[in-house]
Parts: C-alpha cells; structure tokens; sequence
C-alpha cells in the first residue's frame, strides 16, 4: 500500500485542496459588477485578496483535516485525504498551517486595506470555531457555511473599496445556503448506506427529505431575489438594458434545480463547489450568465 502513496510534498498540495480556491473568486464579483470602470488598481487589490483569502482558507482546510483524522478514516470517501491515509505525516499539519497563514498574513497587511485584514482574521476565526464546533450544531452548520461564501463576496468590497448591494448580499446568502444544503444533503446520503446516523453531525437519515425540500426552496428564493432586483431601480446603475437580465433567470432555474436532481440521485460530488467546476453543463450556464450580463451592461444604445 505504501508504494501506492504519493510524496509526502504532493499530499502536502493535496491537502492544501488548491481546486478551493476557485471559491475565492467570489473576491472579485463587487469590483466585477462595481457600477465605474473596471480599473487596473482595483483588478490587481481583489487578485491579492483572494490569494490572501486562499491561503488563509489552505490553512484552516489543513487544520480542519488534522481535526478529522479519526472520523475521516470512517468515512467511504474522505479516508482517501492525505492526513486520514498516512500519506501524509500529521507533525507537517502544524508548520503548514503556520506557513499558509503567515504569507496570507502578509499580503494582506504589504497591500491591502486594515478592512480587508480584519475580515481575513474573521474569517479564520470562523473556520475555526467551524472545525471546533459549530459544524456539529443542527443548522447552524449550513448557515455559517452560507455565510462563509457571502463572506468572500463582502472581503472583496472591503479590499477594493466597492460597497456591496443588499441585492447582492441576500443573493449571496440563500444561493449558497442552497449548496450548503446540498453537501449535507450528500453526507446524510453516506450516512444512510452505512450506520443510519451521520457521525460527528447532529442530523439523522430520516432529516434527508427535510434537507433537500430546505435545499431547493433556498436556491429558488435566489431567483426570486434576482428578478426582484431587475425590476428595481438600483439595477439601472450598472446596467443600462436590464430587461436583458431577465434571460439570465431560466438558466438560474435549469442550475438549480439539475444540481438539486442530481443530489437527489446521489450523483452529486461531495464537494458541490468541486462539481461546479468540472461539470461541463455548469460551465455552459455559467458562459450564457456572463454572456447575458454583458449584453445588458454594455450593448451600444
């Protein structure tokens, strides 16, 4: 089995999880919809904090990891992650958090705002209470999930200066509550084939139906926020034909609800953010989004 494993440096990436940090994209969207120009000052400050926030978000995904070693090695898929499979020590856990941590530090306080520095520290310190803690409390897990997302969105005001939308923000929250759902949606179905109760989680099986119905009911109030929005007079600030927008909402429908069809299968990844981006018709919806927006931002009068 040993000779099957990887070094001891590719565990260490791995661990890292490097695909996450396309979450930290989420970094830009206020200077990408900022009603100005997009300028080259801002591009370059939202870039270094979403590096900021990946390697801060490396370091609480290897801590977290070095938390869950002993459920991890009861688990079907996640026995595979490099601390719960021996291929990587447990002693490299702490020097690597330290590592990840220090440059996320760093940048943050060589080249961006205090602001965004003192979300980057709350947003370690709610990773860490997550791993401690409230990932076991009933709701309250998705919910500081959801928040985790939004919280990406809100460091990249703060690091560029671009003040976020209420339309923004409760788009934010209840899309990502939805894949938040979502991915317990998934554990509870691992849970199911083996012992009937997810470990170290405080949802039972028979809560799958509830899960889901809270899942897609989440996902649809996004929409409803977002065809609440075109119709408001705040959209006409950054888009001059805002009608346009409303072809953005049947792709909206179609994502949300094949992600949930698909949970619901069990063919969803663990990982609903993993999924996303390797899924071909994601991309696709994701291409017409953007094409659909630029259109109603930037076609000539």
């Amino acid at each position: 089995m040993t000779a099957n494993r990887p070094s001891p440096l590719k565990a260490a990436f791995k661990v890292m999880r490097l695909h996450q940090w396309s979450k930290n994209a989420l970094v830009l969207v206020p200077v990408l919809l900022a009603p100005h120009a997009l300028s080259s000052g801002g591009l370059r400050r939202a870039l270094l904090a979403a590096l900021a926030l990946s390697l801060c978000a490396s370091a609480g995904y290897v801590f977290n990891d070095l938390m869950d070693v002993a459920a991890d090695r009861a688990h079907p898929t996640k026995n595979r992650r490099p601390f719960a499979s021996g291929a990587l020590p447990t002693r490299w856990g702490p020097p690597l958090i330290l590592l990840l941590l220090g440059g996320g530090v760093a940048i943050s306080l060589s080249a961006l705002p205090m602001s965004f520095f003192a979300m980057l520290a709350l947003y370690f310190v709610i990773t860490l209470s997550y791993s401690f803690y409230l990932k076991s409390l009933l709701l309250i897990d998705v919910i500081v999930l959801a928040w985790l997302y939004t919280h990406r969105v809100v460091a990249g005001g703060f690091a560029t200066g671009v003040s976020i939308s209420a339309w923004l923000l409760a788009f934010s929250m209840f899309i990502f509550l939805s894949l938040a759902f979502a991915k317990r949606h998934v554990e509870l179905r691992h849970a199911l084939d083996e012992t009937g109760k997810l470990r170290s989680r405080a949802y039972r099986a028979d809560d799958l139906t509830m899960v889901a119905s809270m899942g897609t009911t989440a996902g649809y109030l996004a929409i409803l926020v977002f065809c609440l929005y075109i119709e408001s007079s705040a959209v006409t600030v950054i888009y001059p034909r805002p009608r346009l927008l409303w072809l953005v909402c049947p792709v909206l429908l179609y994502w949300i609800s094949r992600v949930w069809f698909l949970t619901q299968r069990g063919e969803m990844d663990d990982d609903p953010v993993k999924f996303a981006i390797t899924d071909r018709w994601s991309w696709v919806c994701a291409v017409a989004i953007g094409a659909v927006a630029g259109a109603a931002r930037f076609w000539p009068s």
